[in-house]
């Protein structure tokens, strides 16, 4: 199964030089340890891609995970996805995650 469609992302205009940009994943078991990394990849990858000045919130498709309220409260809070990205171990699995291939 896909994790991420095309259905699964809607950009609102907020106003003329804003977007807000929500992104629905769904994890491929529901109780998907990696979610909360998939998450943060998608963030990451997407702060970097995007040419718009954007808000951009990830939550995981409802109903698709034991523990989603959890995971979005940690994925959209820039504190906790700050932290996490300072921990090198994890920042390195990101960063594998969203690199473009030659």
């Amino acid at each position: 199964g896909e994790v991420v469609t095309e259905s699964c992302v809607e950009v609102q205009e907020i106003n003329e030089e804003d977007y807000l940009v929500i992104i629905r994943f769904t994890p491929t078991v529901p109780h998907c340890s990696l979610a909360t990394l998939i998450g943060l990849c998608l963030r990451v990858k997407l702060q970097r891609c995007l040419p718009f000045k954007h808000k951009l919130e990830i939550y995981i498709s409802e109903g698709t995970h034991s523990t989603e309220e959890d995971i979005n409260k940690q994925i959209n809070d820039k504190e906790r996805v700050a932290a996490a990205m300072e921990n090198p171990n994890l920042r390195e699995i990101v960063e594998q995650c969203v690199l473009e291939p030659d």
